[in-house]
């Protein structure tokens, strides 16, 4: 059981601070090009609260983000019933906050237009009624599950899934459950640090029929035992997704990169970044993925609030923008919302 002490605690990512952000203003690169925003979360726990209000005012700083996917974050389980069924309820959250959003009054996008809830694979064949559950629950916008592997021996890195297994993705009871997925047309968001790529691989290669999305560029780690290595390690991080890439079944969000995980001490000074320090810190994660991908792959997420810690909404997407400059306006199209619409199969008509 993961612990529930909230990540901006426990070291993974930095506070958001709104006074801190609110120092630099930018004005919005390519402004009407659509945007589908394929990875986000909404809580209320812990002090902080981001809710669907928070989400709107931040897609509403200049960006065109047309609709967004919710990505599970241990929210809103049921208090009560069967521990194996309480995830249901984190569903049943995202869909609530989807139908506000189509009322209008929380702006043009289609917030929580694609749902991915949690299921504990570890269930086996039991995961397949849970995840049937979440279906109906998705009321037509559940695309699938993510059941976090991350682990680290090493505790400064791990934080939060300090208690996760070793292993996970091999482990027989829970391939099981993950074989589950693909008869029921489901997808599988994958989160992991990046020495766990190669277990990810292995799955996609067992199972090449479910269709597998790499969050956060693989999971970069630049804390812990793992910092000031940068140059080290990278060569390592790149060879993995260049591996991962040739599994045709698997695509790769591009962000995550404004945690603390990944090392970066954005949030530690005075000023926040702009578009272009940002761009220029994480343009060689970026371009590797897409080159080992290609665009049709990739695509470009928010990852808020985490990455709310270093950077502005406005910002972040400038700084996707101006990585994505040199690239044919298919492409482009691609790695803001082509990409995404398809993989979570998205209704935005």
């Amino acid at each position: 059981m993961a612990s529930t002490a909230p990540a901006w605690k426990s070291g993974l990512y930095a506070d958001p601070r709104e006074d801190w952000l609110a120092q630099l203003t930018e004005q919005v690169i390519d402004p009407a090009r659509p945007i589908v925003d394929p990875h986000h979360h909404l809580w209320d726990r812990g002090g902080l609260r981001y809710m669907i209000e928070d989400l709107a005012a931040d897609i509403g700083s200049g960006h065109n983000v047309i609709a967004t996917v919710y990505v599970e974050a241990r929210s809103m389980y049921r208090a009560q019933g069967p521990e194996a069924f309480r995830p249901v309820g984190e569903v049943e959250f995202a869909n609530g906050a989807a139908a506000m959003s189509a009322s209008g009054g929380y702006g043009k996008a289609l917030i929580c237009a694609g749902i991915v809830g949690h299921v504990n694979l570890l269930l086996g064949d039991g995961a397949k009624p849970v995840l049937e559950a979440e279906v109906a629950a998705g009321n037509g916008r559940f695309r699938g599950i993510r059941h976090s592997s991350a682990w680290d021996a090493d505790p400064n890195v791990a934080h939060m899934y300090v208690t996760r297994p070793k292993g996970l993705l091999g482990d027989s009871t829970f391939r099981k459950g993950f074989s589950c997925l693909a008869p029921l047309g489901l997808s599988f968001d994958a989160w992991l640090f990046q020495p766990q790529i190669g277990e990810l691989t292995e799955l996609a290669r067992a199972f090449p029929d479910t269709r597998i999305c790499l969050d956060h560029c693989g999971g970069v780690v630049g804390i812990g035992v793992y910092a000031n290595r940068r140059e080290e390690l990278f060569p390592l991080w790149k060879a993995s997704i260049n591996e991962i890439a040739k599994c045709p079944n698997v695509v790769v969000k591009l962000g995550g990169l404004a945690m603390r995980l990944p090392g970066y001490d954005f949030h530690l000074r005075p000023e926040p970044p702009t578009s272009g320090q940002a761009a220029a810190a994480w343009k060689p994660y970026i371009e590797t993925c897409i080159e080992a991908f290609g665009p049709s792959r990739c695509m470009f997420e928010s990852n808020f609030p985490p990455d709310k810690g270093q950077c502005s909404y406005q910002v972040i997407f400038n700084a996707f923008k101006r990585l994505a400059a040199p690239y044919s306006e298919a492409e482009k199209t691609a790695l803001f919302s082509k990409t995404a619409t398809d993989f979570y199969r998205l209704k935005l008509g």
